[in-house]
């Protein structure tokens, strides 16, 4: 690790003064009056320009209650063409047709340590979302962090403490929950329509594997060190961080020094759901066991303390949760229950109502302002992420495991409770 890249308060404070002084004209939401006049927009930076936070980017553009007015990548490319982008769309907007007032960042803290700034959405390779998350809620910034939420379980505990210490607003990024579909299914099964729940099967992709790939000739412009940043040394390679703006997808998923696969992936979606519909937002399993094969990468089951049972199943898509009388099945778009007069009869009065939200993006632009919890709040996050985290676990080690999800720790089993975090490199720390 380079010595620029070390994490000091020194540095820090000293980039955060600097930086007060060459603020852009956009005022910062924390010094606004009562009257709404044309500063009255929630002033954003982006960290991390990939394939997702350009979608993220035009999403939030096209909204007249925020202003982008940062972007920050360790890659030249992207981060440039990310600022055409802000740049462009703004300067449509003006009689002149033209407009500066995007700048740009390599180095997230620099991004951070802007007054003007109010929030940040951040959507990064996923070993960097709890460093960076904490990070700019100590800084006083609301945050709008992709999932999974995090690479470990301690990292996604460690964000909510930042979050909840701070008095931040973090909605992650499981848009599932602003979808009809899925809470209309959630709210049918907390509500009994499909009598007591036996199980629920999560179809979601296969974990993660140590990444072997091999050494090709370094991407210009990209600081390959600090994109590596807590994970530990390895060649470039392409396939983690691809060299033009309109590549393939990255694949960094894949691979375990960076991500948990579709598990983690997918299974911030699918098992997101299922926790839901259970209601399980504050906790989780209790047990977690494995397929008898070694090599298997689908079969895998949760049991809840209820007597639920969950199990992973690669040959399928969404999530279908199976009761004593029916069963409904969801997914993007789909819904389908069995009978058909289960999800045909509206709830009544009296019945429980889920959070409703229309959009994930406006959700969180909303709780910045009334400061209530967004729909997917850091602790929902943090808890669908423990699920896919501990099936990763079983699958890695072949262990039958015991989970208590109030402490976070493994029972009877200190080696496996060993497993739980990921050591980081150099001053990378959580």
């Amino acid at each position: 690790m380079t010595t620029s890249n070390r994490f000091t308060r020194r540095q820090f404070l000293k980039a955060s003064a600097a930086l007060a002084v060459v603020a852009p004209s956009i005022l910062p939401s924390s010094i606004w009056g009562a009257a709404k006049g044309p500063n009255d927009r929630l002033t954003l930076g982006f960290i991390g320009m990939g394939k997702q936070n350009s979608g993220l980017l035009n999403g939030f553009i096209h909204n007249k209650e925020t202003q982008v007015v940062a972007v920050c990548d360790v890659d030249t490319t992207r981060r440039e063409n990310a600022k055409k982008t802000v740049e462009d769309y703004y300067a449509k907007q003006t009689d002149k047709g033209t407009f500066k007032g995007c700048d740009t960042y390599k180095d997230f803290r620099d991004l951070i340590a802007r007054k003007d700034i109010d929030a940040v959405v951040v959507a990064t390779p996923d070993h960097w979302h709890a460093l960076i998350v904490i990070a700019a809620t100590n800084a006083g910034k609301d945050v709008y962090c992709e999932k999974p939420l995090s690479l470990t379980i301690p990292e996604a505990r460690a964000m909510v403490n930042a979050v909840r210490r701070n008095n931040r607003i973090c909605q992650t990024g499981s848009m599932q929950r602003s979808s009809q579909e899925f809470r209309k299914a959630c709210e049918l099964v907390r509500n009994g329509r499909i009598g007591k729940v036996k199980q629920v099967i999560v179809g979601v992709g296969t974990s993660s594997k140590w990444c072997d790939l091999p050494e090709e000739p370094m991407e210009p412009g990209l600081d390959w060190d600090f994109w590596l940043g807590p994970a530990p040394v390895r060649p470039y390679n392409s396939v983690l961080s691809p060299r033009g703006v309109h590549d393939h997808f990255p694949n960094w998923r894949s691979y375990r020094e960076y991500s948990g696969g579709m598990m983690t992936d997918w299974g911030a979606h699918h098992f997101d759901i299922a926790q839901w519909g259970l209601g399980m937002d504050d906790s989780g399993p209790v047990e977690i066991i494995p397929p008898e094969d070694p090599n298997a990468s689908t079969g895998l089951r949760y049991l809840y303390a209820n007597g639920v049972e969950m199990i992973h199943d690669t040959s399928r898509g969404g999530a279908t949760f199976i009761g004593s009388e029916g069963k409904i099945f969801v997914d993007r778009g789909k819904f389908q229950a069995t009978p058909e007069s289960l999800g045909e009869e509206a709830l009544g009065n009296n019945a429980i109502k889920l959070y409703a939200s229309s959009n994930h993006l406006q959700d969180w632009l909303t709780c910045i302002r009334s400061r209530k919890l967004p729909i997917c709040d850091v602790e929902i996050g943090c808890r669908s992420a423990t699920v896919c985290h501990l099936g990763n676990l079983a699958y890695w080690n072949h262990r039958r495991l015991k989970w208590d999800p109030k402490k976070e720790q493994f029972v009877g089993d200190a080696e496996a409770n060993t497993w739980l975090d990921r050591p980081k490199r150099g001053p990378w720390k959580t």
